[in-house]
């Protein structure tokens, strides 16, 4: 496994100093000094020799960024790091990862990457905690450690997509409510219909989802109004003709 941290030079911090005037503003510290901004990877997988040409070529611009296999913090500066969660897609890392396939013509190495955001001042407990909490983004992030090792947790698996099984016998009135749904009475009536007669069992959460997007005003105009006047196959998708 390689670590390094990179940083912009600080003629060319513009995501700190922005970062800075940003919680001066929003959040009013006066003991925040200064922010710095460094990007952690974490790379598996390949030799030592073209981790050093990555750093240099895909990692960094040696123009404007610093880099170091460490870092280093002064007495007066907090750190901490933010992780996409488990799953969510890091578009850095997994550019940094096609990069570095390209540069090596080898399969495709791991890449884990992290923010450390870096606070200098004298900041309260409370504060530096409102400060986490206004920067990180906990639907897609969380807190690691900023010397821990990379998060290799995968994803966990979702909870199965509960049916609906009154669906088709309750009253179009009370499911328009329970499920706040846009579409009319008329059109649940008609799912209810389909469902009942057709497919002679309950909808799923996630079909009616579909549905009830999909015949909203936004959606309609470009889905159920659209005319298809004819539609040719490629050979090899008979199931697909199947079911047109």
């Amino acid at each position: 496994m390689n670590r390094i941290f990179v940083e912009k030079k600080a003629a060319h911090n513009a995501e700190a100093r922005h970062l800075l005037h940003d919680l001066h503003e929003s959040l009013s510290l006066p003991g925040l000094g200064s922010v710095r901004i460094v990007q952690r990877y974490d790379i598996d997988g390949i030799a030592d020799a073209d981790f050093n040409t990555a750093v240099r070529l895909i990692l960094s611009e040696p123009q404007v960024d610093t880099v170091s296999d460490t870092l280093s913090l002064a007495a007066d500066e907090t750190a901490f790091a933010v992780e996409f969660l488990p799953g969510q897609f890091d578009q850095r890392a997994d550019s940094a990862a096609q990069c570095i396939q390209i540069l090596t013509g080898q399969d495709r190495p791991p890449v884990v990457s992290a923010k450390v955001i870096i606070l200098r001042g004298a900041l309260s407990d409370d504060e530096l905690q409102s400060v986490k909490s206004y920067v990180i983004n906990s639907v897609d992030s969380h807190e690691v450690a900023v010397d821990g090792a990379p998060n290799r947790q995968a994803p966990s698996s979702p909870s199965d997509v509960p049916f609906l099984v009154d669906f088709n016998t309750e009253s179009p009135a009370t499911l328009r409510s329970e499920l706040s749904l846009a579409m009319s009475e008329a059109d649940v009536a008609f799912c209810q219909t389909y469902f009942r007669d057709e497919e002679k069992r309950a909808p799923s959460l996630t079909e009616i989802r579909m549905l009830d997007t999909y015949w909203s005003d936004h959606c309609r105009h470009t889905t159920f109004l659209t005319r298809i006047d004819e539609v040719t196959f490629a050979a090899g998708t008979e199931p697909v003709q199947r079911a047109w």
